[in-house]
């Protein structure tokens, strides 16, 4: 099986903690789709045949295509998918899901809506230039459940500055009262060359304590386990049967491709990715900026980077025999500190692994 990762790097404005590719030219989008369309033709033989199980349309904001494109798109996307497509994913931002688009989403085959719902303090929403509301959350979760998408995945970040583990819990507690199927929570990174990074450079702000940021960590897994959510990735928490798929191909090394402006595609052989220029990748010239052949090392450390992150782990049974010897030998210092642990002939991390997974996995490389 195989999946399809269409970007839309289109945003009406950037959060400054963003570090991905994103523009505000948003006069471009025809051309842009047109473009999108011309790739989907050209690489349909990447995957090889392989049926497409999953579409993810990603951004940026994806949610800010007009109707006709977003249209045009999906319907294109669905043809490679005929008769296999199990689950079909469009990233929204909360204040644009209003009726009409759940409703459009809905015919169009979308079964699977991710937001950006981030933190509910409208405060903390306005630092890092969120355009919605807190409250705007919830509106759309109805409208989307109103036409008929119940599939709901929310992501959520902890760690501003400032920000107190009974904020954090709070946060929480407001996502559980959704009752979204998903939800998906990261730390606030500092990335170079961001407007977040910035502040951080010029002594505006402070990073929130690393023991705080372990705690908040801590209450997530323990608050979200306690109300029936499966922590089945580092990052992200499922209710039983809906784990996303899409995005289980990528932790499980399942071939997708990428289309748009700075989309990645991997075919388990090797890795390419498409310049980072809407213009550049309208006009359509040698669109994919970079190809990197995978080795039987660099493949190697993919299964390490990847599979590792999730909650079943590497399965030892399915590396060679020299890959088996390294792995188990460079994993005898985490499996004695309790970082790591060996079930069902499965490598994974333990809870208190969880929170040092970095430094587990840079033990494990070659």
């Amino acid at each position: 099986m195989s999946g399809i990762y269409a970007h839309i790097p289109f945003c009406k404005s950037r959060c400054i903690y963003c570090g991905f590719y994103s523009t505000t030219l948003l006069s471009l989008q025809d051309e842009y789709v047109d473009a999108m369309l011309r790739e989907l033709d050209n690489r349909k033989d990447y995957l090889s045949g392989e049926p497409v199980k999953t579409i993810y349309i990603g951004g940026g904001t994806p949610s800010m295509l007009s109707s006709h494109n977003l249209s045009r798109l999906c319907q294109h996307l669905k043809t490679f998918a005929y008769g296999t497509l199990e689950e079909f994913t469009v990233e929204c931002n909360p204040d644009d899901v209003t009726p009409e688009l759940a409703s459009l989403l809905h015919s169009l085959g979308v079964n699977r809506v991710s937001m950006g719902a981030q933190t509910f303090s409208d405060e903390r929403l306005a630092f890092i230039h969120r355009r919605h509301k807190a409250h705007q959350v919830e509106e759309a979760i109805y409208n989307l459940r109103n036409a008929g998408i119940t599939n709901i995945s929310i992501d959520l970040m902890f760690g501003f500055p400032d920000e107190t583990v009974e904020n954090w819990k709070s946060d929480i507690e407001q996502a559980l009262s959704l009752g979204v199927q998903h939800i998906s929570a990261y730390s606030l990174m500092y990335e170079e060359g961001t407007p977040l990074y910035k502040l951080l450079e010029d002594g505006k702000i402070k990073e929130i304590n690393e023991d705080v940021s372990l705690e908040m960590y801590e209450t997530l897994i323990t608050l979200l386990t306690q109300a029936g959510y499966e922590h089945y990735e580092i990052s992200n928490f499922a209710l039983s049967g809906y784990r996303s798929k899409h995005n289980s191909s990528y932790w499980k090394r399942i071939p997708y491709l990428g289309i748009g402006a700075a989309a990645h595609s991997y075919n388990l052989t090797s890795r390419q990715w498409n310049v980072s220029d809407v213009e550049l990748y309208i006009k359509g010239d040698n669109i994919v900026e970079d190809c990197e052949l995978l080795d039987a090392t660099e493949q190697y450390n993919d299964l390490i980077t990847t599979s590792l992150r999730t909650s079943e782990g590497i399965d030892l049974g399915s590396l060679s025999e020299t890959d088996f010897h390294y792995l188990t030998k460079a994993a005898s210092k985490s499996i004695e500190q309790g970082n790591l642990i060996i079930e069902n002939n499965h490598l994974h991390l333990t809870r208190k692994g969880l929170f040092i997974s970095d430094a587990v996995m840079v033990e494990l490389i070659k």
